[in-house]
């Protein structure tokens, strides 16, 4: 009886220790589980920073454009008013400028002016929807060079006088 009971005993450590090195090779295999994923994780976060970056650098540019377009808005608010003001204004004796009698009165002179008036108008939308300005325009300093319609957009070397 006593042999029986040194074999279970015999069998019972050779049990705790087949254990005990089936466990430390579980946990090895863990260990290198967590150190992937805690890689995995650093890169993960590292990439989402550079998106976070990405994303301020663009959320500024558009800070920035919204500006530019808000002077440019600005702008043309202005000189729409001053064209307004061009077409409303009151004669000497206190009478509305009527362009359909001064048409009818002068019609080739009117028809020049509006032609060029138009011309002028179409440029001033060209220039608001991103078109370069030209040599011509960038250098014109003389009331006789601008573009009536648009001044401040289309010649930017130009100071009223």
């Amino acid at each position: 009886m006593f042999g029986t009971a040194k074999l279970v005993m015999v069998g019972l450590m050779v049990t705790s220790l087949a254990g005990g090195v089936a466990y430390m090779y579980k946990l090895k295999a863990d260990n290198a589980i967590l150190k992937e994923n805690a890689i995995k994780l650093e890169e993960a976060v590292s990439s989402q920073q550079a998106v976070i970056q990405q994303q301020t650098k663009d959320f500024n540019t558009i800070l920035t454009q919204n500006k530019k377009m808000t002077a440019l808005n600005d702008t043309l608010n202005k000189e729409l008013s001053a064209l307004d003001d061009k077409f409303n204004k009151t004669n000497a004796s206190g009478k509305k400028r009527d362009i359909g009698d001064l048409a009818i009165a002068r019609t080739k002179t009117i028809e020049k002016v509006i032609n060029k008036a138009s011309d002028n108008a179409q440029r001033c939308v060209e220039i608001s929807m991103g078109a370069e300005l030209t040599e011509k325009e960038k250098n014109a300093t003389k009331k006789s060079e601008i573009n009536s319609e648009c001044p401040s957009l289309a010649n930017p070397s130009y100071i009223p006088y």
